[in-house]
């Protein structure tokens, strides 16, 4: 049965993700990268990592909504994105990368077999607990550093979103001249 669902949720996140990048509604796009991200947590969950599954949902798929939110703030979602590209050396390069990045996945478990961890379990704590207390002792900074950084990040769309706050992207004209609309409503 977990095979069976298994199977079931790769082919679902892969064509979840296939509509991320072919989509050219940038709404869509969001929405599919959102439901993968959640399905990447149900494999979690299916595989026996409950704490990964978790952790998949509340900062992946929260950070995909976040994105979500900015996306909504500062795209016309009502115009159609017409992409261009004439450039064939960088679809080969970055096909080559993807070759190299999935001959690296591949063989990571070969090479990681000899890898020792840097941090020795303790004995009588789980999984949660071993990982907070490695990332709330040794890691601290990065991490705070981390959140601050996201929490600048998102003061930061908010300002720039704000100052096009009077003007609509997504506003219709009478005869596409915005003059002719605002002298009708004076």
């Amino acid at each position: 049965m977990e095979a069976i669902a298994f199977y079931i949720f790769s082919i679902l996140i892969i064509g979840l993700f296939l509509v991320t990048i072919l989509s050219k509604d940038i709404l869509y796009s969001m929405s599919s990268l959102a439901a993968g991200m959640v399905l990447i947590s149900g494999l979690f969950f299916i595989l026996g990592a409950d704490f990964l599954g978790a952790v998949q949902l509340v900062v992946y798929s929260g950070a995909i909504m976040a994105l979500y939110t900015f996306g909504m703030m500062f795209f016309d979602a009502t115009r159609v994105v017409k992409e261009k590209n004439s450039s064939g050396m960088l679809v080969f390069l970055l096909s080559g990368l993807i070759a190299v990045i999935l001959v690296v996945i591949f063989a990571a478990p070969a090479i990681g077999s000899h890898i020792k961890p840097l941090v020795q379990a303790t004995k009588g704590i789980d999984n949660p607990h071993a990982i907070g207390e490695v990332l709330f002792t040794k890691y601290l900074i990065p991490f705070e550093v981390a959140a601050i950084m996201l929490l600048v990040a998102m003061i930061a769309g908010i300002i720039l979103a704000s100052k096009k706050m009077d003007e609509s992207l997504s506003e219709i004209y009478i005869d596409g001249d915005p003059e002719a609309e605002l002298k009708e409503q004076k």
